[in-house]
């Protein structure tokens, strides 16, 4: 078996960082398969995928192409004539680009396509070669935006099968595009040998420039990338709201990775937020770290805050999996995945994730228990093994048939 994954980005999203754990696994059902990621630019994806002997390549995206995204379309009439103009702008680079892609596909002579992300999802459909199967992996909800679900619909029908990371994605999938193509609901993998409850933890105070918390004091994490729906200011919000209480420290942990036009915050824009609240040393931004199992570990409480539905939630898998309990947006797939090992608040809401929050960390006993059963259910649901089962028989049955 020959498998290509197509990937839009270079740096370590959630997204990425699923890739990588199915690589992990597939190599270790599959040795003899052969194995290629295409990635739209270099960075610690493409490095890490080499090391584990993927064969990988950075096709570097036209800038204007990588610049397209749909967030900005949201601020009306001039929103979406920008984005118009912006796609206007990237179709000639991109035709050239999907030329290359075809080059590189047609020699690599593979059985599958495996891609993430919308834009590799079009031009998947667009460069498969004949021979091929197209999978789209849908790490996102695919009718969030009007112009992405007109076009994967436009596309579907050259699509074999589509996986989805939650039943919540794959509900949502299955009403854009109805019966055809199949779609698959395979959780994502985590590595549970690196997330752990025992192990190495970081020094976060230092990290994030403040003076020691004291011993006793709880440390409360985001854990995530700078995208405005991950809901920063939520948590900066619930931050001020036990800003009276003392005790506890909040840790933004996570930089900016997309090269979209207005998907994400700037870490001097969150720093700025944090100040008009008044937080100070309540607060502080490590950027991104590459140690994210002995960040967790160093947490006492992981927050997940986003204001949209999150398809998967890759950081509360990790979180239950260290053995971390949990503060969950009760929304879409992060709703689904944390059925134990968490609390919930509703999405955007400050003043229900502060009263969550002040409960754990004031009851050391709930945060011991949550945390172990976030552990128990990680090993049941998350595992390399169980995913590696779910979809190499896909795999094979696509290319049989």
């Amino acid at each position: 078996m020959r498998v290509v994954f197509l990937n839009p980005s270079g740096a370590l999203g959630g997204a990425e960082t699923a890739l990588l754990d199915m690589l992990a696994a597939l190599a270790e059902a599959r040795p003899a398969w052969t194995m290629g990621l295409v990635a739209s630019a270099d960075g610690p994806l493409v490095a890490n995928a080499r090391t584990m002997g993927i064969t990988s390549i950075p096709l570097t995206f036209p800038p204007s192409f990588a610049r397209v995204g749909e967030w900005g379309s949201r601020d009306g009439v001039a929103g979406r004539v920008r984005l118009g103009a912006s796609l206007v702008a990237a179709s000639v680079p991109t035709m050239r680009y999907a030329a290359r892609l075809r080059q590189h596909l047609s020699e690599f002579l593979p059985d599958i396509v495996h891609t993430n992300g919308l834009k590799m999802h079009l031009l998947g459909a667009r460069t498969c070669p004949p021979s091929a199967r197209l999978v789209w992996h849908m790490h996102d909800y695919p009718d969030v935006r009007p112009v992405s679900a007109r076009l994967l619909s436009m596309h579907a029908s050259r699509c074999a099968a589509v996986i989805a990371n939650s039943e919540s994605v794959a509900t949502r999938t299955r009403r854009l595009f109805g019966p055809t193509p199949p779609v698959h609901t395979i959780y994502n993998a985590v590595d549970l040998e690196r997330f752990q409850p025992e192990g190495a933890r970081l020094d976060l105070d230092t990290l994030a420039n403040l003076p020691p918390l004291p011993s006793g004091d709880i440390r409360i994490g985001l854990v995530a990338t700078l995208a405005r729906w991950k809901g920063h200011e939520v948590f900066l919000d619930a931050l001020a709201k036990l800003r009276g209480t003392g005790g506890v420290r909040g840790y933004v942990i996570g930089g900016p990775i997309y090269q979209t036009d207005a998907s994400q915050f700037s870490l001097p824009e969150l720093r700025a937020l944090a100040a008009a609240r008044g937080l100070g040393d309540t607060v502080g931004f490590t950027g991104r770290l590459d140690d994210v199992p002995s960040a967790l570990r160093s947490l006492d409480i992981v927050v997940h805050a986003s204001v949209e539905p999150e398809p998967f939630g890759l950081a509360i898998a990790e979180a239950m999996a260290s053995g971390r309990p949990v503060v969950v947006s009760r929304a879409g797939g992060a709703a689904e995945i944390a059925e134990v090992g968490a609390l919930f608040h509703s999405p955007g809401n400050a003043d229900e994730l502060a009263q969550a929050i002040a409960q754990l960390a004031g009851d050391a006993a709930l945060r011991s228990s949550l945390g172990a059963a976030g552990r128990r259910a990680a090993l049941r649901l998350f595992g390399r093994q169980r995913f590696s089962d779910a979809l190499v028989p896909l795999y094979e049955s696509l290319v049989t048939r």
